[in-house]
């Protein structure tokens, strides 16, 4: 029990609060999008909609190379993600090795909060273990892109459908739900993955105070809910 009282005094009560705003606000909107999503479309909805008639055209077509491209362009994205991941990470425990010197560095800044090099290190520890959650949603989705197109690659071709008559469009429909769905998987993770990007843009601001964390955090929660709810892409693909 002490050693849990002399945990929690590391922290002054302002960034203990900050912090309980971050993670709730992250956890949070993560859950509310997904539920708001049933009611009000979002980006990332719309595009899973496009995703599902994409694997249900796939089987009118005898060749399916442009599948196969576009499968491949899709999964390029994570792909890069994850491997920028792994530099930032590498970069954070760079910065955890030589903690002194990037807490001076810090310190010299007129719009940051002078810190002990323990506090210092839990910030950098904070950024650390977003990006380690990034790079395993990433490589996650690079996995489920991957199924995706064996799913493609295992498709019967367009005269094995039409040869089953009145059953032929119920195959198709059968096949496009599931396809569709794996790949919308894979977007999503690839979806949570850029939210902790997003989301390490707010922890940066916990270096200059822990107020300037919260506002950080609010802004952060604003970008995400206008892309996703309000932008004009949206629109568009609901038009």
């Amino acid at each position: 029990m002490q050693t849990f009282f002399k945990m929690i005094t590391v922290l002054p009560g302002w960034d203990w609060a900050a912090l309980l705003v971050f993670f709730s606000g992250w956890i949070g909107y993560a859950h509310f999008a997904k539920r708001r999503a049933t009611t009000r479309p979002s980006v990332l909805a719309s595009t899973n909609r496009v995703r599902r008639e994409w694997m249900l055209q796939s089987t009118r077509r005898e060749a399916r190379v442009i599948d196969a491209v576009v499968m491949q362009n899709l999964s390029s994205s994570p792909s890069f993600f994850a491997s920028t991941t792994i530099l930032i990470i590498g970069g954070l425990l760079a910065a955890l090795s030589t903690t002194d010197r990037a807490s001076e560095l810090v310190r010299e800044l007129p719009f940051t909060a002078q810190t002990s090099l323990l506090v210092f290190d839990l910030k950098l520890l904070l950024l650390l273990a977003i990006f380690v959650y990034g790079f395993f949603r990433f490589t996650w989705s690079m996995r489920q892109y991957t199924f995706g197109a064996m799913l493609v690659a295992t498709a019967p071709e367009m005269a094995q459908f039409d040869a089953q008559g009145a059953a032929s469009e119920m195959r198709r429909n059968a096949f496009a739900d599931r396809a569709g769905r794996v790949i919308s998987l894979a977007a999503e993770s690839f979806n949570d993955g850029l939210r902790a990007y997003y989301f390490a843009f707010a922890a940066i601001g916990w270096f200059s105070s822990p107020v300037a964390f919260v506002v950080a955090t609010a802004g952060v929660i604003v970008v995400l809910y206008r892309r996703e709810f309000r932008s004009e892409v949206l629109a568009v693909l609901n038009s």
